[in-house]
């Protein structure tokens, strides 16, 4: 587990700009129970988190279309709420960072940490705002 003061600006990139936390197994079951589209971040402490995952999934979030629901786990801080968050994505192995979207608790369209590892910021949101201009 890593020390609430690392992690707090790393929370703060999401949540800054409206992704709800979710701590618990409760928590993430109560959002995919909500009607409409959810996206779901796994955050991390690790690089491509900080350089292409936050950024990217921030920028998504200009487009037009956009979720209804914007939450986040975090891996390595929140683990009950991120192993029901990931078993929400299965048949996709755990990776973090990830981020899936969900259509009335459907998974509709997953990006793996190998989708967001040494691609930049501005082709996650690409990627991601596809998949919102699909279904949201």
């Amino acid at each position: 587990m890593y020390p609430a003061e690392l992690v707090k600006p790393m929370r703060e990139d999401l949540t800054q700009v409206g992704f709800e936390e979710l701590h618990t197994s409760e928590a993430v079951d109560s959002a995919m129970a909500k009607a409409g589209t959810t996206l779901v971040v796994v955050n991390s402490v690790c690089g491509c988190a900080a350089a292409n995952a936050r950024p990217g999934a921030r920028m998504s979030l200009q487009n037009a279309k956009r979720p209804d629901h914007i939450v986040t786990v975090f891996a390595g801080v929140d683990k009950e709420a991120v192993e029901t968050a990931r078993g929400y994505m299965i048949p996709f192995p755990p990776s973090s960072p990830c981020m899936a979207l969900f259509k009335n608790g459907e998974l509709v369209h997953m990006l793996e940490r190998h989708h967001i590892e040494g691609r930049p910021a501005e082709l996650i949101a690409e990627n991601l705002v596809d998949a919102y201009n699909e279904h949201c």
